[in-house]
């Protein structure tokens, strides 16, 4: 609806922004709201209505005013079809009213006169009183500027003389002196309250309260000494009246054995609240539960779900903590912590800074609470990270008093306590508005100010006193609504005694009942008999309290000031704030390593062009290009994988993880299949073909370059069905591995998650176990046969050795980059780094080792042409296979010279023989005389066997 609407909304304003009648095809201008007021746009934000000028036709816009102030004149308007709106003639206003409670009169009647409802400027109230009251008060009052000129008068009974008034007593124990003098002011507060009750003709006509009262000194033995008094003694006592919580729990409890009410005005003990065991309890203070409401409103508006808490062991203290963590459970607040002591909070503070505790309510006593702050200040559980929720029953300078248990000075106790949150019960109204006794809160100050014999500030209880005297007022009127009070029937009060429980039944009721405006402000009972109160917000600024607000817990409305100052400028969290940041690669190494691949790549092209246009060249023919064409598109493949192996979440979203963890995966393993399978195959070939010896020989003079291809098929396929498997069964896709907490560099409130983004599968180690093993196994062997092949010499493949030093370098970088990347996985630089320049390293030296002295030897030698043009070059039918004969041809020859070298060494051995026995043989026979002929001296002749080892014999040897 609204884009149908669009065109007409964002047509220009007329001139001066007057209404136009001829706008009819544009529809209404927007009018201006009324002072004190505004206009209600339905369907539209406020945004919309921004950009916008007329309304279309049918349009219905409706005025609303602020504050105390109604609309006079149409409330609501419609769009024309003229461009008009309806009852423009009418002008529409917000007027101030004044308090709609003068228009209702108890036992009386109101006539309004010069306007109609609501009460406008200028209207009058007339009052008057049914038979049987008289009017107290004046009898008109004039509404102007949103206030009635008189206040509100009320009609009063007309009462019995005093003297035939019967006497209902009241037994009361004010604690005068003890742990809590409340008494000294409360006393005199009960006093004024029963004058004034006794003073009304509309409450108790027929009756007249009186008071017995005894001095309980906060003591329970001494309550109970006089507890027995009041109930023992005539005259009988219709109610009873306790101060301290400790007495009252006493006397509640005893009670109902009397089927007596009782109304405090002095005790706040949680453990009050329980009808179970105190049936018949009510008190006009509030429970110490009461702060806990405000507490939680004010967690709620700080948006803070994590609280922690730290009490002195008492039960009043106990049970309020307890009901705490009932109310934050049920508004979705977690006590993440809970810690006690009894007299030394040392243990706990530091247990609290230890679990990062920043949200602390605290409940203790205010000598106790100096000694915590003081830990809090050792500890430095202060500051802009910390807010404290304490009581605000304490002395506004506690943290200033000396205290001899604590070693901290007055200086580092307030720099401890700055800031902290106090909530505190309502004890006097703070609105100027009149109670039921016709006083406001500052006149009955005023009025007990000069009935006390001394300085408030030193009267114990003044604080209470608002309380006390409200207290008196609610067992009045619900006296007077159990006697009839006002002409109707009821029962004789004077009848009540302590086995008449009917009476007390209905005195129950009527006070469980009870609502009016007192000078404490408004009093009402919960079903516990707690008064429900509003609650007192302050916060310590510059070391004095300062009021933030109030909460009224019945109404559930917090009324905010927004004086409300934090060390910090805002609320603190509730929390250490948690920032998840991911650790993305160093762009600077990704795009250098980048440009190192995009280079091998274009390398890699070049070698593979370089290659097949020089297919018919007979040197390269005789190093199986085609090999060396894989080798070189394996080696692009695997340089292509360091672009995914760089991309991380600073570059794609989440989405698109799963599919770079697959490029990276299937460009790694294609790649090194094609490059090192191709090279691997050579390799085998040679090692298979060359090393064997005679059985062999026939695979020497023909190979057959599709068993080459199937070899590494045979591996590219196991790659893929592996990888494939790998895809299907556990795909790779994004996890996320978290580092320890960091601190931030800036000072702020806050802690650095680190983390990390990985490929990974569920069954990853496994996976990675199958690659790893039967790639490791297949480099190994590699080196191996590298190893081995590196003395053979074969024109058909000629490039080996060559190849051989390829796999030594892949096959090196391999082994040790791939447990190194493994154990640096989680450091994402030193592992991209290892990982992506071993794969650029060993591509370069691939095609280098491969491709480069292919280059340099057809381009210094001239090697250009093919194998048919060399035959023709030099006129000879000679071929590859007889180039291999010449080179068996020498293989012989060696081995020819090696045998002529052994022959000769046995020679020589023999001749050193031979001269051996020629001289054993000389110094056996001596030499004969020489022959008278004068020939050579005669010996015996040789033996035939020993022949002289001339050269035709040595010639024997040889063959």
């Amino acid at each position: 609806m609204l884009l149908l609407l669009a065109p007409l909304f964002l047509r220009p304003l007329g001139a001066g922004g007057a209404q136009t009648p001829n706008a009819t095809s544009e529809g209404c201008q927007i009018i201006h709201p009324p002072w004190e007021g505004g206009i209600r746009y339905r369907g539209l934000t406020r945004d919309q209505v921004k950009a916008i000028n007329f309304l279309p036709v049918d349009y219905e816009i409706e005025y609303v005013c602020r504050g105390e102030r109604e609309v006079v004149g149409p409330k609501v308007r419609k769009c024309l079809a003229n461009g008009s709106w309806t009852d423009m003639d009418t002008p529409s206003r917000c007027v101030r009213i004044c308090s709609k409670s003068y228009l209702t009169l108890e036992n009386g009647k109101v006539f309004l006169t010069g306007g109609d409802l609501p009460a406008l400027d200028g209207a009058r109230v007339d009052f008057r009183c049914d038979p049987d009251f008289h009017l107290v008060g004046s009898s008109r009052s004039i509404c102007s500027q949103g206030q009635w000129s008189t206040p509100k008068p009320h009609c009063q009974v007309n009462r019995t003389p005093h003297s035939e008034r019967r006497a209902v007593y009241i037994g009361a124990l004010f604690p005068m002196s003890g742990g809590w003098p409340g008494g000294q002011a409360c006393q005199p507060a009960v006093e004024m309250a029963l004058e004034d009750v006794n003073s009304r003709r509309d409450i108790l006509p027929d009756y007249e309260l009186k008071l017995i009262h005894h001095d309980s000194k906060c003591d329970p033995g001494q309550a109970t000494k006089y507890l027995y008094e009041l109930l023992y003694n005539d005259p009988i006592k219709i109610i009873l009246m306790p101060g301290c919580s400790s007495v009252s729990t006493l006397v509640a409890e005893a009670a109902r054995m009397w089927n007596l009410i009782v109304l405090s005005y002095g005790s706040s003990s949680p453990a009050l609240s329980n009808r179970q065991r105190f049936p018949t309890f009510f008190r006009t203070h509030p429970s110490a539960t009461l702060h806990n409401p405000t507490r939680v409103k004010l967690f709620e508006k700080w948006g803070w779900k994590k609280i922690a808490t730290i009490q002195q062991t008492t039960e009043v203290f106990t049970s309020t903590l307890d009901d705490l963590e009932e109310r934050v459970k049920e508004a979705g607040i977690e006590i993440t912590f809970r810690q006690s002591f009894f007299s030394d909070p040392a243990v706990p503070v530091k247990n609290l800074k230890r679990q990062d505790a920043r949200i602390i309510v605290g409940l203790f006593y205010e000598t106790e609470a100096r000694k915590v702050f003081c830990e809090v200040y050792k500890e430095r559980l202060f500051g802009k990270k910390y807010v404290w929720f304490l009581i605000g029953w304490y002395a506004d300078n506690w943290f200033k008093i000396y205290d001899p248990s604590i070693n901290c000075t007055v200086d580092e106790m307030t720099e401890a306590v700055e800031g902290h949150i106090t909530t505190e019960i309502v004890m006097l109204n703070p609105a100027n508005t009149r109670s039921i006794s016709n006083m406001t809160s500052q006149e009955f100050v005023e009025k007990l100010t000069k009935r006390l014999k001394r300085h408030p500030e030193e009267t114990g209880g003044f604080q209470e006193a608002p309380l006390a005297y409200d207290a008196i007022w609610a067992l009045a009127l619900a006296l007077n609504k159990t006697s009839g009070g006002g002409g109707r029937s009821g029962v004789r009060l004077e009848d009540f005694n302590y086995n008449n429980q009917t009476i007390t039944d209905q005195i129950y009721r009527a006070m469980n009942s009870s609502s009016f405006e007192g000078v404490s402000g408004h009093v009402v009972f919960d079903a516990s008999g707690s008064r429900m109160a509003w609650t007192l917000i302050e916060q310590l600024q510059g070391g004095s309290y300062k009021k933030i607000g109030y909460y009224d817990s019945t109404k559930d409305d917090l009324s905010w000031s927004k004086t409300d100052k934090w060390i910090g400028g805002s609320p603190p969290a509730d929390q250490t704030l948690v920032i998840k940041t991911f650790r993305f690669l160093s762009q600077k190494l990704f795009i250098s390593v980048s440009v190192l691949s995009s280079l091998g790549i274009v390398l890699a092209v070049v070698c593979l062009s370089f290659n097949i246009y020089n297919s018919h060249v007979r040197y390269i023919q005789n190093s199986q290009p085609n090999l060396n064409n894989l080798t070189a598109v394996g080696c692009s493949l695997a340089l292509a994988a360091v672009f995914p192996l760089g991309l991380d979440g600073y570059h794609i979203g989440r989405n698109q993880f799963p599919f770079v963890c697959q490029a990276r995966l299937w460009l790694l393993g294609l790649g090194f299949s094609l490059g090192y399978g191709s090279m691997f195959t050579k390799i085998w070939w040679v090692h298979t073909v060359f090393t064997k010896k005679e059985e062999k020989k026939e695979w020497r003079k023909t190979l057959e370059p599709w068993k080459l291809y199937a070899t590494v098929g045979l591996l590219v396929g196991m790659d893929i069905l592996t990888l494939a498997i790998w895809q299907i069964v556990d795909p790779l896709h994004r996890t996320i591995e978290t580092f320890a907490k960091e601190e931030p560099k800036e000072d702020i409130d806050v802690s650095i998650l680190p983390q990390l983004e990985h490929c990974s599968s569920k069954k990853m180690n496994t996976w990675l176990g199958i690659f790893y093993g039967y790639k490791g196994l297949l480099l190994l062997l590699g080196i191996f046969l590298a190893y081995e092949t590196k003395s053979v010499s074969t024109e058909k493949i000629n490039d080996h050795r060559a190849v051989g030093m390829a796999i030594y370098n892949v096959a090196v970088l391999c082994l040790i980059t791939a447990p190194v990347t493994m154990i640096l996985s989680s450091q994402q630089d030193a592992a991209f780094a290892f990982a992506s320049l071993a794969i650029v390293f060993s591509s370069y030296i691939t095609l280098v080792v491969l491709f480069v002295p292919k280059m340099r030897r057809l381009i210094t030698r001239g090697e250009w042409q093919s194998e048919a043009q060399d035959t023709m070059k030099t006129g000879s039918s000679t071929n590859n296979n007889e180039e291999e004969k010449s080179r068996l041809l020498e293989k012989e020859n060696r081995e020819l010279e090696k045998i002529i070298a052994e022959k000769e060494e046995r020679v020589s051995e023999l001749r050193h023989q031979l001269q051996s026995r020629q001289q054993l043989r000389s110094r056996r026979h001596p030499p004969t005389p020489p022959d008278p002929s004068g020939g050579l001296p005669r010996g015996p002749p040789e033996p035939p066997d020993r022949l002289s080892c001339d050269g035709s014999r040595v010639h024997l040897l040889y063959k």
